[in-house]
């Protein structure tokens, strides 16, 4: 795959529709966003968009070993 295009293809919105804030965290209990993060997404370049399922990822490791 060219790395130019892979740069610019669409990134998918993590969200599963389980849409639900946690106080406590901040977090959405379904795609584990924040509210900026939600309501920023289709402002995102796609380079942010990965940003941000990166940090998703780290963030459902801690919410599993908590």
């Amino acid at each position: 795959m060219n790395s130019d295009r892979a740069a610019t293809d669409p990134v998918p919105s993590p969200c599963i529709n389980v849409c639900s804030m946690d106080e406590g965290t901040g977090l959405c209990a379904g795609c584990h966003r924040t509210l900026d993060e939600i309501a920023q997404w289709s402002a995102y370049t796609p380079a942010q968009k990965r940003a941000v399922h990166e940090r998703l990822r780290a963030r459902r490791t801690v919410s599993r070993t908590a």
